[in-house]
């Protein structure tokens, strides 16, 4: 679910949006000044928020980019496997199977808790506490 609509311009680091279908947070905006017969143009590098992967995006100024609702949620782990681990939510018990870091697989360890994002309706695990 889209929370809001903001400009190119107003795309300052930290904040995520979503570039291509994907939420990335943006790490820079570079704004050029506007000229005598053009407007404005933004170069955003940005990261996404799931892989890490570097985008950029070269747009002019006016251009409408969504953020995303991120929903962060604590979870208890059940078991870990290959590459997912099925948690249990601790507010509504339910249970999900989530993608997790590779370098997160040593932490992991059933009855942990972990902290989930949910973006988009894409889910992971984004840390353990």
């Amino acid at each position: 679910m889209v929370l809001k609509l903001i400009n190119a311009t107003g795309a300052k680091p930290g904040t995520t949006i979503l570039v291509d279908g994907q939420a990335c947070a943006v790490t820079s905006n570079d704004i050029s000044k506007t000229g005598k017969h053009g407007a404005s143009k933004c170069r955003i590098e940005a990261r996404e928020v799931f892989t890490g992967k570097k985008k950029i995006v070269a747009v002019p100024g006016d251009t409408r980019f969504d953020v995303p609702l991120i929903d962060k949620k604590r979870a208890q782990v059940l078991t870990v496997n290959e590459g997912t681990a099925s948690i249990m939510d601790l507010e509504s018990f339910e249970t999900l199977d989530v993608a997790y870091p590779e370098d997160m697989k040593e932490q992991l360890q059933p009855e942990k808790q972990v902290e989930y994002w949910d973006v988009e309706g894409k889910k992971a695990i984004m840390r353990v506490l």
